[in-house]
């Protein structure tokens, strides 16, 4: 199927620069800005992201490299109780996708208990550098985070919600379809979570929906830039102040794509509750109290499937 996408630069933020992450300096002040209205114009940006070096990113690929290349009875073995949060793939909508999860991957245990069940005799170089990435990438998010809930004055409840979350980190492959012709790698959609940051290889296929629903392709500016985009239960939390993007990919010719891709959601139990500061007249409460967990598995149900916007069918107002 054909594409009607067109090449196009999203905002790029500049993340590496020490006082630029130092809140209250006038960098931090000044990237704070920035972060806001890229997000209200796009829902997403790009993030230049240093301190994670490129033999660390080599490193991930290799190893994204080894899963994929495991046995199918292997990867299969890759099972969690939520939706989307253990192995995906063999399906024919998207026959060119496979994936794969690590839940709760800042816990070493859980990383450890993933490279077991991979490699029974075991791979501590595997854990290392999944360990080590997932550190310093969710650094990028909590900044990020951190910076969005300052802008909407929403400081008092950023240390409830940072201690309040996990990270699910996923491998993806999309295979080449082979084709000059353009296949879908994965199928239009926004991510349920709080925020997603992407990483590549250097094969592209990534698009993003814009405000006026048209479709712009992803083109890197950098090898270690990353895309940040805001998920549905933040735009819930928010009050719909931000909104989800929807994003898909598009494959061509015959090489593979590499993604990774780590989510920051609700811890089990939490509540994800509009703050009081995010409602006023101009901005009437759109959006129940709910958990981020039953929200998950409403939307993989045949009604949260048919609905137009799941999270309003599941907590609207």
């Amino acid at each position: 199927m054909g594409s009607q996408s067109c090449p196009s630069k999203l905002p790029l933020l500049d993340f590496s620069k020490p006082e630029s992450t130092k809140s209250g300096s006038s960098e931090w002040e000044s990237l704070k800005s920035q972060v806001r209205e890229a997000l209200e114009e796009y829902g997403c940006f790009e993030a230049c992201f240093d301190k994670i070096p490129s033999d660390l990113l080599k490193a991930v690929f290799r190893s994204m490299d080894e899963v994929f290349e495991l046995p199918l009875e292997s990867k299969l073995q890759n099972v969690s109780e939520k939706p989307y949060h253990g192995y995906v793939g063999q399906h024919a909508q998207v026959p060119l996708y496979e994936s794969l999860g690590i839940d709760e991957v800042m816990v070493a245990e859980r990383v450890e208990a993933f490279a077991n069940t991979m490699w029974p005799q075991g791979n501590p170089t595997f854990r290392k550098t999944i360990e080590s990435y997932a550190e310093k990438l969710s650094e990028l998010e909590k900044t990020v985070r951190k910076m969005i809930a300052e802008s909407f004055g929403l400081e008092k409840y950023i240390d409830e919600q940072l201690n309040s979350t996990n990270y699910l980190l996923r491998f993806s492959k999309y295979n080449g379809p082979n084709t000059p012709d353009t296949e879908i790698g994965l199928s239009p959609h926004t991510d349920k979570n709080l925020v997603t940051i992407l990483h590549q290889n250097q094969v592209e296929g990534l698009e993003l929906q814009t405000k006026d629903g048209s479709w712009i392709k992803f083109q890197p500016s950098t090898p270690n830039s990353f895309i940040v985009m805001i998920s549905e239960s933040f735009t819930a939390w928010l009050n719909d102040r931000l909104s989800a993007t929807c994003h898909r990919v598009m494959m061509s010719g015959n090489e593979a794509r590499y993604s990774l891709g780590l989510f920051s959601y609700p811890k089990d139990g939490s509540i994800i509750e509009v703050p009081e500061e995010m409602v006023d007249e101009e901005h009437p409460l759109l959006f129940r109290p709910f958990h981020y967990e039953e929200f998950l598995s409403f939307y993989y149900t045949k009604a949260g499937q048919a609905a137009p916007s799941a999270l309003r069918a599941f907590c609207g107002m």
